[in-house]
């Protein structure tokens, strides 16, 4: 079975409508603030929309069903910590940043520490969206690869070219007006394939698929060893090491990236911003759920139906919709597919421009024009879009590698770098000077160095204290690091703290302020 006649065209009918969103917000989009951050006046639904759009990609659609057919449900039981991280984000610090920056969370830092903590913050989330944005395009190129045999490089370059033209056309806007479009074909797509499998007549009665996923132990939660051992397992994370890692994921990504801190900016009041960051991550629950327990069915099915599945269980989404889904709803969960990583992909894309123009190119060109930063931002988008695509090629699986999911979120902790310690020490401590930010980002890059080159899986080095824990941890770990380093060298070794420093702690919630000035420039 392939893309029939029908498919084709459900699927240039998406891109028509995408292309088509992106034309046409595109107009007014000639000054920077427009641009990066619609001028803060999207509604807030529309935000809860963006919102969950720039969480749910094809790492959701494609990845978290390939883990759950090979693994269960082990990464389920972390995303469940994301409603009570946006609890405290929604209260604190989305009203926070409306009131300290203007367009970059970075801002934040310059001005709590300087140009020196603001770049290694910048940088890092450069780094890890770069990476993100290469998962979104490798899951999404290996599902329209198994579909329909397309080269999966060639995926991967065109998926980021059209996504990075229609977001350098139309700003901010283009992305959160297309998100919503794309979030309604996502949730069709993912609801047509989970009927399909509970009614699935190759398997027998209807549900027939749910009673042998359990059975095949693929409704658990996986291993809840709670051991000193577990911590030095190199092949298994427990469902404790997953609920760690995730929880500091979730709380970097949310207080201190960019392409979430842009989310709390655009809209049109701090209520509505407050208000749609809770509700987007409700909306996203569900669905994770969904594409969970859709692959834990996916090997109830193959099992009950005595067929085999793909060799790589990554593919095993697209391997079902190619094999089982009839014309035309293939081409619709296709679309969904594509929506799913257009929507992730424009969202990074366009935070990195932001901080690619505002914390690097304003900062070495202040004099720079409105128009010259609006130009600045399209040429990143650009150069984002590519240098991801050539990342996604590196992570190509082979046949017995881990599902991309589980190396992602190893990848992931480690090019975080620190920034959740280093936001932690600015934001929750008065006490915080220049001199020892800088010292525990120093104590965290020697401390990151040496896990890396020295983590049995990949060694580098054998310097005989090396790092036996699993991998997973070295990026935790690096948080802790900076900020336990960091706080300590400024009761030592004292340091330059800004006058306001009061007003640039979590301390300052407790002051009333208008709803949402500009932000203040860099100290």
């Amino acid at each position: 079975m392939s893309l029939s006649p029908l498919d084709l065209i459900v699927l240039a009918m998406y891109f028509a409508l995408i292309a088509g969103i992106g034309v046409y917000v595109s107009r007014g989009q000639n000054t920077a603030a427009k641009f990066f951050i619609a001028g803060r006046g999207i509604p807030g639904w529309v935000v809860a929309f963006t919102l969950m759009g720039t969480i749910i990609g094809t790492g959701t659609f494609v990845g978290h069903p390939g883990t759950s057919y090979q693994k269960g449900l082990i990464l389920l039981a972390p995303h469940m910590l994301l409603p009570i991280v946006l609890l405290f984000v929604a209260k604190f610090i989305v009203p926070f940043y409306r009131r300290v920056v203007r367009m970059s969370a970075y801002e934040y830092i310059g001005q709590r520490f300087g140009i020196g903590g603001r770049f290694y913050t910048s940088f890092g989330f450069l780094a890890d969206r770069t990476f993100d944005i290469g998962v979104t395009l490798l899951t999404t190129a290996l599902a329209v690869n198994v579909i329909t045999g397309w080269d999966i490089k060639l995926v991967i370059f065109g998926t980021a070219l059209f996504t990075a033209a229609y977001t350098m056309m139309g700003g901010i806007k283009a992305v959160v007006w297309t998100d919503v479009a794309q979030g309604t074909v996502l949730i069709l797509g993912g609801t047509f394939v989970l009927l399909r499998l509970l009614f699935a007549p190759e398997a027998g009665a209807p549900f027939a698929v749910v009673g042998e996923a359990w059975r095949g132990g693929r409704l658990t939660l996986g291993s809840t060893d709670f051991s000193w051992a577990s911590l030095f397992d190199q092949e298994n994370s427990t469902l404790w090491l997953f609920c760690l890692a995730y929880g500091v994921q979730w709380t970097r990504r949310y207080v201190t990236d960019q392409h979430l801190v842009q989310r709390y900016l655009i809209a049109r009041t701090d209520a509505e911003a407050s208000k749609a960051t809770f509700t987007g991550a409700m909306i996203c629950v569900p669905v994770f759920f969904t594409f969970m327990f859709i692959g834990a069915c996916l090997y109830g099915f193959f099992s009950l139906a005595r067929v085999p599945g793909p060799e790589m269980g990554d593919s095993v989404m697209p391997f079902f919709m190619i094999h089982y889904l009839p014309h035309g709803i293939l081409g619709l969960v296709v679309a969904a597919i594509m929506a799913a990583a257009m929507s992730t992909v424009s969202s990074d894309l366009n935070s990195v421009a932001t901080v690619a123009t505002t914390d690097y190119f304003t900062h070495f060109f202040p004099q720079s024009s409105d128009q010259a930063r609006v130009l600045c931002g399209r040429i990143m988008v650009l150069a984002g879009g590519v240098l991801a695509a050539c990342a996604a090629t590196m992570l190509i699986p082979s046949k017995g590698s881990a599902p991309v999911m589980e190396r992602a979120i190893i990848i992931a902790t480690i090019l975080s770098a620190g920034t959740l310690g280093l936001f932690a020490l600015g934001f929750g401590t008065r006490t915080a000077t220049r001199r020892g930010c800088y010292i525990g980002m120093a104590c965290c890059v020697l401390y990151m160095s040496w896990a890396i080159l020295t983590e049995p899986k990949n060694r580098v080095l054998d310097l005989g204290f090396n790092f036996e824990m699993n991998p997973i941890l070295i990026g935790v770990f690096g948080h802790l690091i900076l900020f336990g380093t960091g706080w300590l060298a400024s009761k030592l070794f004292g340091g330059y703290r800004p006058e306001n420093v009061e007003d640039l702690t979590f301390w300052s919630h407790k002051i009333k302020y208008p709803a949402s000035p500009a932000g203040p420039g860099e100290a």
